[in-house]
Formats: structure tokens, C-alpha cells, sequence
């Protein structure tokens, strides 16, 4: 196997699942190495991703870690013999590699589930709220850097699986342009709601007691849960959390917020409303 360079988050993913799979059964890299047949350096290349591992080599480990889920093993083969080449390969070397590795989590999901606090959700912007949002970053960005960025996140909303969303009241509020791109955005978001794979529900300000989301999150499910990823902002960039216990407490919280919206046809309302405000 070649040696990578920069390991893509899905490659690091498989490499963190194998290092976890021969923690929990209690074997030290030396001795996989030696189940396997290879030298101490390549299991630790393995294990953080600075190179692939063979389909046959990888269900060889699963079966010395005695793992037996079957589906979990499946998956962690695809991961490790995807080639896929995607749209987003266009922006290497031009945007920084962490909106290249959420194109690949977008392009493998098979569903998503988000709560946006202040912002409109990514995937459901319009072209001029996006722009609008990297304009005013700081630090400032260039010209050619902000137009950049809006193509891409363009580029991110063609992903069409399952994709439930639930927005609070002032992400619709807060006007990131002026009020015809507010307007507008919302209008935008009234057309998505009614899309076979978007369910948007909205949290009104007028709800009790809503401290539960404390800050946006993203919920992208994998082919098996175990792989599934939690997306939450940070201060200085996307945090992703993977471990089986924050997962539950994730899906959890989802399922929470979501049950103290409202319904998908009063949020569209609701918006609907709002946009004949303006």
C-alpha cells in the first residue's frame, strides 16, 4: 500500500475503528502484527491512516479481534476499498481539507438530522445568505476565497437522502443580508419543505424551557450506526464526535428537540408567515 499523505476523514474513521476493535479485545499492536503476519509499523500506519489496508487483511483482523457483526464488517470494507473520486476533488488545494472530507461525509450518509440555532442550515441556504455569511467572517476573507466557499456549499445541497431538520425561531429571524435576501431566503425555505427527503420543523421562540440544543449540531448516519458522525461548531472549526455513548446521547437529544417543535405543516406556516413580514 502507498503511503498517504493526508488521510481523508473517512480514511481516518476506518483507522480509528480498527484501533478500537483490537482495544476492546485486548491485544497489543505487536501481537496483531504478529496474528497478521506484517511488522509493528505497518499496524500503525494502519491505525492512523497513513495507509489503506486490503479487504482481505481487514476481515483477517476483524476475525482476531473476534468480532462478529457481520454488517459493522461490511461496512468498514466498503470504507476500505471506496475509491470514489467526487465532485468535491475539484477544491483541493484550494479550500482547506475540511470542507473537502464533509463533502465525502455528505456523499456516503444515508441520512441526515440537523438543529440550527442561529443560522439557516448550510444545505438549505440560498446562493446570496451563503455569501453573505462569508463575507462577514472574520478573519475577512478574499474575494475570490468567499466565492469559492459559495460554490462549494452550492455544491453540497445536491445530496438528496432522508434529511430532517429542526431550526429555531431566530435563525429565520437574524438577517445575515439585507431584507430582500432575507426575504427571500425564507421564501426558499418554504419550496424545500414541501421536497420529499426534507423535513423542516421549526422551534418558536414562545417555547418553555428550550435549553436542550445549546448550539447547532449536524447527525450523519452511516451505513451501521456505529459509524455514524456528530457534526457540533467549535471555536476554531467543526468538532466530530464518533464514540458509541456520545452517539446515543446525540440521537437522544435530536429526538427531544424534534419533539418539541412543531409539526412540519404549522412550521411551514410559520415560516410562510414570517416572510410575508418582511
Amino acid at each position: 500500500m502507498t503511503t498517504r499523505r493526508e488521510p481523508t476523514a473517512r480514511q481516518m474513521r476506518l483507522a480509528v475503528e480498527l484501533r478500537r476493535l483490537r482495544e476492546a479485545a485486548d491485544l497489543s499492536a505487536r501481537k496483531a502484527a504478529a496474528l497478521l503476519g506484517v511488522s509493528n509499523v505497518q499496524i500503525s500506519q494502519i491505525e492512523s491512516g497513513v495507509t489503506g489496508v486490503s479487504e482481505e487483511r481487514l476481515r483477517r483482523l476483524a476475525s482476531h479481534y473476534a468480532c462478529t457483526d457481520g454488517e459493522f464488517i461490511d461496512a468498514l470494507v466498503a470504507m476500505a476499498t471506496d475509491r470514489t473520486r467526487g465532485w468535491w476533488e475539484e477544491y483541493r488545494g484550494l479550500l482547506p481539507t475540511s470542507f473537502l472530507d464533509l463533502s465525502e461525509l455528505d456523499h456516503h450518509a444515508t441520512y441526515r438530522r440537523e438543529v440550527s440555532v442561529l443560522y439557516v442550515p448550510g444545505l438549505l441556504q440560498t446562493e446570496t445568505y451563503a455569501r453573505a455569511l462569508y463575507t462577514a467572517r472574520m478573519p475577512k476573507l478574499t474575494a475570490d476565497e468567499i466565492e469559492l466557499r459559495v460554490r462549494h456549499r452550492m455544491g453540497r445541497q445536491r445530496i438528496n437522502v432522508p434529511h430532517e431538520m429542526v431550526v429555531h425561531e431566530a435563525a429565520l429571524r437574524i438577517r445575515v443580508g439585507d431584507r430582500a435576501s432575507a426575504q427571500a431566503q425564507l421564501v426558499r425555505l418554504v419550496e424545500l419543505s414541501e421536497a420529499d427527503h426534507i423535513t423542516l420543523r421549526v422551534v418558536p421562540f414562545d417555547l418553555d424551557g428550550f435549553a436542550r440544543a445549546g448550539s447547532s449540531m449536524s447527525y450523519v448516519g452511516a451505513a451501521v450506526p456505529k459509524l455514524d458522525t456528530v457534526i457540533r461548531d467549535a471555536p476554531h472549526g467543526a468538532l466530530r464526535i464518533d464514540s458509541e455513548p456520545e452517539l446515543s446521547a446525540f440521537r437522544a437529544l435530536f429526538h427531544t428537540v424534534e419533539a418539541m417543535s412543531l409539526e412540519p405543516d404549522r412550521s411551514r406556516d410559520f415560516i410562510h408567515r414570517l416572510a410575508k413580514e418582511l
